[in-house]
């Protein structure tokens, strides 16, 4: 099997890296929706609760977890829609192909490796 590439960190992904990384997504879709229902259930009253408020620091921790469990799922969903779309490993700012090693380890990821830098750089 051959493989079209440009320099060995732009490497095509294959098949088996699809399914790799499809999979990966699916697991990790299941993991934040299942912590934000978990979430809702730790937010609610419980029986045998003193009936006082929440802890203002604990209820600042739960609700900053939950954003960010929303945001990972958001990312972690519009990657599967690329992917079923045929838009997933393009990069959002350059169209340029994202890194085969960046999508790896962060599946979702929406940029290469250099637009990433500057968005951040910009921050």
């Amino acid at each position: 099997m051959t493989h079209q590439t440009i320099d060995e960190h732009d490497e095509v992904l294959t098949s088996e890296d699809l399914a790799l990384l499809r999979a990966n997504l699916c697991e990790q879709q299941v993991f934040r929706r299942d912590q934000l229902r978990q979430f809702a259930v730790d937010a609610g009253p419980h029986p045998g609760d003193p009936g006082g408020p929440p802890v203002a620091g604990q209820l600042e921790v739960q609700v900053r977890l939950a954003a960010s469990a929303r945001m990972v799922l958001a990312d972690v969903e519009a990657a599967l829609t690329r992917m079923d779309t045929g838009g997933y490993g393009v990069c959002h700012l350059c169209r340029g192909r994202v890194e085969r090693d960046r999508l790896l380890i962060v599946p979702q990821a929406r940029y290469c490796a250099r637009c990433q830098q500057v968005r951040e750089a910009a921050r």
